[in-house]
């Protein structure tokens, strides 16, 4: 535990005791045991700090040292430690407000003079204080959340120029390979991304013969995962091994998602000549090698042909199968260790429906999307979090909630980070089409404990989520 003391007057020098002790109280009480105390402890700060200010310094010294003795002896006792804290920390917020008190009816009443010659700045900072958590969320969105029009269209159109040179390229050199048309998906097509513009999706269709494949759903297989999918190949005694150009990636009877990834890495990433797409587009292309995943990194040029320090494109490239609204992709870094596993997207289903909720009653479901997905990506503690978790998590609200006008953006937010603490207490988000899936299952036990005290506080104060 680091801390660095300075001299302040009255409440200040009470706030760096508190301040002190809920940022270390995680360690000792755990996530519920600190969120309490960290709650009612910043309430009963808010009523220090309205009381006014002490005017001697050696008075908060004495109340600091106090603080500091209490606290070494709780702490020499480790089975103390829960019930000291709280009992360190109420019994000096209960003698600091006396004191203010004290100082107050000690102070001499200010002249009218002297009023009337306060600076009529301190009333406008006042004013500008004053704003809602309506505003606040709103300010947030358009200067943090949303995305310039021309930063999209930049970013969609180097991702489409990459594109068409992956295609032109894949039917030059692998005429026989069935593709369909290569186009961009993902949150920057659908309005969905936030803080910048930084990734994108290229979807590249592959097209199966209906009758000699069958998609089967992730219950039905042995895997027994309602997202990994399998491919199988059927109707061999009729149509033999070698008549679909697929057959070839073929593993134990059905096709390799893993496989298809790897000539892909080879036919695409290995083989392109990216320096000379790069001096065609004006950017610098390179693929990011040594992942599972297929990925490539664009980078803006200046004049001078170098990189001009400007935010990285990267440029997924995944192949895809669909049929009717089912869409898989292959994923190994998702499937991982099965080989013959394909991954059902959720994505699809998520977009549009929360598109035809807001269609239906104007709604700002998306909105309120964006800016949990700017606030978890902008807050350390809050990271791990990705958009599906968050995507679902307003899906399953709109189920009880009907009304998500503009005007109640500030309650559904606050009910947003409810519902989460919820959710992260039980450890377990079910997935809005898919109640078998646990949203929150890849996250550990230390980013558990670090978003649900990040979000406990912010019960009481949303805005600390919005800095």
């Amino acid at each position: 535990m680091n801390f660095q003391g300075s001299r302040r007057r009255g409440e200040d020098g009470i706030a760096m005791v508190i301040d002190f002790l809920l940022s270390n109280a995680r360690l000792v009480l755990g996530v519920g045991g600190a969120a309490m105390l960290g709650i009612a402890t910043l309430a009963v700060k808010r009523l220090i700090e309205r009381a006014g200010r002490a005017a001697d310094d050696e008075k908060v010294e004495q109340k600091m040292a106090e603080s500091w003795e209490e606290l070494s002896l709780v702490s020499a006792s480790p089975t103390l430690i829960k019930k000291g804290i709280e009992g360190v920390v109420m019994k000096h917020v209960a003698k600091a407000a006396k004191q203010q008190k004290a100082d107050l009816c000690q102070q001499p009443q200010m002249s009218a003079l002297e009023v009337k010659s306060k600076p009529e700045s301190k009333s406008k900072r006042l004013q500008l204080c004053v704003v809602t958590l309506q505003e606040r969320l709103l300010q947030y969105y358009h200067t943090r959340a949303a995305l310039s029009p021309h930063e999209v269209q930049r970013a969609q159109s180097l991702a489409l120029d990459i594109c068409t040179e992956i295609q032109g390229f894949m039917h030059s050199r692998h005429p026989d390979m069935p593709l369909g048309e290569m186009n961009l998906g993902g949150s920057l097509l659908d309005d969905l991304q936030v803080v910048s513009a930084d990734h994108a999706c290229l979807l590249v269709p592959l097209q199966l013969e209906a009758s000699l494949w069958r998609l089967i759903p992730g219950e039905e297989t042995l895997l027994t995962h309602p997202l990994h999918w399998m491919v199988r190949r059927v109707n061999l005694e009729y149509f033999p091994r070698g008549r679909s150009y697929w057959d070839r990636y073929l593993v134990g009877g059905y096709l390799s998602a893993e496989a298809v990834v790897n000539m892909f890495n080879k036919a695409v990433m290995e083989t392109i000549n990216w320096p000379s797409i790069s001096g065609t587009l004006d950017c610098l292309v390179r693929p990011v090698l040594g992942g599972p995943d297929l990925r490539l990194e664009i980078l803006p040029v200046n004049e001078k042909q170098e990189a001009d320090g400007s935010q990285p494109l990267f440029l997924s490239v995944l192949p895809l199968l669909r049929e009717e609204d089912v869409a898989l992709t292959a994923q190994p870094e998702l499937t991982s260790p099965w080989v013959n596993a394909w991954h059902l997207s959720l994505y699809p289903w998520e977009t549009q429906r929360l598109a035809q909720l807001d269609a239906s009653d104007d709604g700002r479901r998306k909105l309120t999307l964006k800016i949990l997905k700017a606030v978890c990506r902008l807050n350390p503690a809050l990271r791990p979090l990705d958009a599906a978790p968050l995507a679902n998590l307003i899906l399953h609200l709109s189920d009880s909630e009907s009304d998500w006008s503009e005007s109640s953006l500030d309650v559904r937010f606050q009910q947003c980070i409810t519902e989460l603490i919820g959710h992260l207490e039980q450890e377990a988000l079910h997935s809005y089409f898919k109640p078998a899936v646990n949203l929150l299952s890849g996250l550990s036990e230390d980013q558990v404990d670090q978003m649900g005290f990040m979000l406990y506080c912010a019960v009481s104060e949303p805005e600390i989520l919005l800095i």
